[in-house]
């Protein structure tokens, strides 16, 4: 079966599981795709499973401006192929939280230079290449891994200059927030140097830097 024939046997999967009041309930909510079938992401990991992983195959179908498709790719990519240069191109193309969310979950956080990428990406100025540079390290936080006192700094100072510019509400800053939500999580020492990250947020009278630290504070783990 050609990658073409493939992709249009998953279409007619798509068609079949259509969901048409999810649909119109994403479109609302501003998830704005050409295609949207409202499938569920429990069923289109069902689905993906009836592939093997597969480069040209995802490339297609992350090319398709298809909710269903592009969600499909994150699942079928292989991270052998995966160049970090694609990883640019990919970021580049989104367009909503939902597959930035989805990226670093299914394919970001496995990719070997992932830690590389997400500290180039949340240094960008650009709004989903912040946005995948935390989410990615948020993922790699919740998996244990732990930076050195460089990388530690160089991150907790991105995330505070994010959550300065920006107000809470902004997607890079959400980002930020999880990451450091995930990274307070990993330790005592990691837990001080956010908290203490964070007092340059504003004083004990600045709602928002008291909203910031409350939240941390709420993640640690004794």
């Amino acid at each position: 079966m050609t990658t073409q024939e493939t992709i249009r046997e998953i279409k007619a999967q798509f068609r079949l599981f259509m969901n048409g009041v999810a649909s119109h309930s994403m479109r609302e909510k501003g998830l704005d795709y050409k295609l949207n079938f409202g499938i569920e992401l429990p069923r289109l990991k069902e689905i993906s499973l009836r592939y093997e992983k597969n480069h040209s195959l995802a490339g297609e179908l992350w090319k398709e401006n298809i909710r269903e498709c592009k969600i499909l790719a994150t699942l079928l990519q292989p991270v052998e192929t995966f160049l970090p240069e694609i990883a640019d191109i990919w970021v580049e193309d989104i367009r909503q939280p939902e597959m930035a969310e989805l990226l670093c979950m299914n394919l970001f956080q496995h990719l070997p230079y992932a830690s590389t990428k997400a500290f180039q990406w949340m240094a960008d100025e650009r709004e989903y290449f912040q946005v995948c540079g935390f989410l990615t390290l948020a993922r790699l936080f919740m998996k244990g891994s732990h930076l050195n006192e460089r990388a530690e700094n160089e991150f907790l100072d991105q995330a505070i200059a994010t959550l300065s510019d920006e107000k809470e509400s902004h997607r890079p800053a959400q980002a930020a927030l999880t990451a450091l939500r995930m990274y307070v999580r990993l330790g005592k020492s990691q837990a001080q140097a956010a908290l203490k990250a964070t007092l340059t947020l504003g004083k004990d009278d600045n709602k928002y830097g008291l909203s910031i630290r409350q939240q941390l504070e709420d993640e640690i783990i004794e």
